[in-house]
């Protein structure tokens, strides 16, 4: 069944973003797929004056998501691929939300404005980089029109990272037609 997406709004994260990003993301099962603990509150820091920047010079970032009544909910956007393996020097689309916000279409509303939002930056192709088994950001990907293209061996995980891509100026980059929203994360 399609149900119409929430609506969501994303802002370039502020000081105090890293605070709320701190707090939504604290819950192990949201970080199974980033190590599996929560991380500390000087790395959100970095992280979002990080997006700060990216977003003054590349016109992107990692922006916070809100949901309908202002509330802090997680993050999505794009920026360039910063690890020295997998598609080094492209731009990845991610996203992490709060586990209480999972299933309700959040992420795959965040991400098609995030295509829109890197499209008019002047991007013409993104990636999402996932780990094998995170079926959730699987489903994100493909409902975004996104298709597995190649996998890049993890340096410290005994594991290939599945590589989705998507060029901006295709027709499958209108987002898909959104159905299935119920494997969001």
């Amino acid at each position: 069944m399609n149900r119409p997406l929430p609506a969501v709004r994303l802002r370039v994260p502020t000081h105090e973003d890293a605070v709320a990003w701190h707090r939504v993301f604290g819950d192990p099962e949201v970080m199974e797929f980033y190590g599996g603990r929560p991380t500390a509150l000087s790395v959100y820091e970095e992280l979002t004056a990080r997006q700060r920047r990216h977003d003054a010079e590349l016109g992107f970032c990692l922006w916070t998501i809100l949901d309908e009544t202002g509330e802090v909910i997680g993050f999505t956007g794009a920026q360039p691929w910063r690890p020295g393996w997998g598609p080094v020097g492209e731009t990845e689309i991610g996203w992490r939300l709060g586990r209480a916000h999972w299933g309700k279409g959040y992420v795959t509303a965040a991400a098609r404005e995030t295509l829109r939002r890197v499209r008019a930056a002047g991007v013409k192709e993104v990636v999402a980089m996932v780990r094998p088994g995170n079926e959730r950001s699987i489903s994100v990907a493909r409902r975004l029109g996104m298709r597995p293209a190649e996998t890049y061996p993890h340096p410290t995980l005994d594991e290939r990272a599945l590589c989705f891509r998507l060029a901006l100026d295709s027709p499958a980059a209108s987002g898909g037609n959104g159905d299935d929203i119920n494997n969001t994360v």
